[in-house]
């Protein structure tokens, strides 16, 4: 469904032509989630509601969103743009802090004991100037998963720590199955299509050798050295030897669903911490797989921090009920994520995983390499975020499908982006 139909349903839906609600019935908030009726949010959400609703007697109408990050973006911003006194909560991607600031109350002077438990790199990413945007309630991070099974049958004690060890273990595995009759078995599946997920990618590739997050900081633009075209170019061999012809055009539950076949011996996935007791395995009764930080290179391995967040309008109806119902999610899903924590996942292995998943004590002492957390140059890119992780996605993607060589490509996208942002041309920082 197109944006402006599904914003003219939802329009209607709220009412937003109508009086306001009778001072005698309950209050509703309505609350547009970012991770409505996604399969792998975290379970419960709708009884969560419902306790809140007879824990206090205010009301919650959940509100339905499109598909797809890029789709989302342009109807949370027509509806904020707007003003209207509804949506009261909004769910949103840890990446549209700086976009949508100016239309979000502060939540720092409600939240300072749950923001004082938040890792530094997730609670910044919330955090414009000294405003707090949103309250971090699911943080993700890529990941590798890995099939243990795989790698024990052709002779690997651990998954690969670098994307050099990655590539020869995906080509020996992958040629090996073929050879037993899988003709249409890979190495490696990841986003490779244009979408989000490809700039969070290519930002662990060129992170993981110190290539540097696009744009720094200090507001310098960084993408065009070395070590990213490098990167670049790497990916560019994956695509048809180890990862699908037509991986390019992959998005996320297209890698995911052909993992789900046992089709694939590594994949780069999405994880939270409350979400690796849930995670698909691929069929099959020998079938063991792993979770693990992803390779990296000179820099060490880079994993992209990913996420929502619980955001209040400055022009919500219901500011109070607003702030409750978000204190009260927080609250949930912390207890949610102590308990299922509480036992490590059966028939998966936990391996070298970033430090944002540390769920289980007992496992953080043989971690010898864990992946760091990398936020993309959202923040210091504010309102213009959406217009650089565009031109980023060209161009990488043109690479990809080979249009271009990558050093032209690099060279012409720094261009782009001095355009975009009026920043200055510098090197990488990391």
């Amino acid at each position: 469904m197109k944006i402006v139909g599904l914003l003219g349903i939802l329009l209607v839906a709220l009412g937003l032509g109508c009086s306001r609600q009778s001072s005698r019935e309950p209050v509703t908030v309505t609350f547009l989630d970012i991770e409505y009726d996604t399969p792998d949010r975290l379970p419960g959400l709708a009884q969560d509601l419902l306790a809140f609703t007879q824990e206090t007697g205010i009301r919650v109408k959940r509100l339905p969103r499109p598909e797809g990050s890029l789709n989302q973006l342009a109807m949370w911003r027509e509806l904020l743009q707007k003003g209207g006194a509804t949506p009261d909560v909004y769910g949103i991607d840890v990446i549209w802090s700086g976009i949508f600031n100016q239309y979000l109350l502060d939540l720092k002077p409600y939240f300072a004991t749950e923001l004082s438990s938040q890792r530094p790199v997730v609670a910044a990413s919330y955090t414009v100037g000294d405003k707090l945007v949103a309250i971090p309630r699911h943080a993700y991070v890529g990941v590798l998963l890995y099939r243990a099974d795989l790698l024990r049958r052709y002779g690997y004690r651990e998954p690969p720590k670098t994307w050099d060890e990655l590539e020869r273990m995906a080509t020996r595995i992958q040629a090996g199955e073929r050879a037993k009759g899988q003709k249409d078995f890979w190495g490696y599946v990841w986003q490779g299509g244009v979408s989000e997920d490809l700039t969070c990618a290519g930002l662990e590739w060129q992170m993981s050798e110190r290539g540097g997050r696009i744009i720094e900081d200090d507001r310098t633009i960084s993408v065009n050295n070395p070590q990213t075209i490098r990167t670049w170019q790497r990916a560019a061999r994956w695509v048809g030897s180890i990862s699908p012809p037509g991986v390019v055009a992959y998005e996320k539950w297209d890698a995911e669903n052909v993992w789900k076949s046992g089709k694939a011996a590594f994949h780069r996935a999405w994880v939270s911490d409350y979400s690796l007791i849930t995670l698909h395995t691929p069929p099959g009764n020998a079938t063991q797989y792993g979770v693990t930080s992803l390779p990296g290179g000179i820099a060490g391995r880079a994993n992209t921090l990913g996420g929502n967040g619980l955001a209040v309008s400055r022009t919500s109806a219901h500011p109070r009920e607003a702030l409750e119902l978000i204190g009260f999610l927080v609250r949930r899903d912390h207890l949610m994520r102590a308990s299922a924590n509480s036992v490590p996942p059966k028939e998966q292995e936990l391996y070298d995983l970033p430090e944002i998943l540390e769920p289980y004590p007992q496992f953080a002492a043989s971690r010898q390499h864990p992946g760091r957390v990398v936020a993309r140059p959202s923040i210091v890119s504010g309102e213009k975020y959406e217009d650089v992780s565009r031109a980023y996605i060209r161009a990488l993607h043109s690479v990809l499908t080979g249009e271009q060589i990558p050093a032209v490509a690099a060279a012409a996208l720094e261009k782009e982006l001095i355009q975009i942002t009026g920043f200055r041309p510098g090197a990488p920082s990391n």
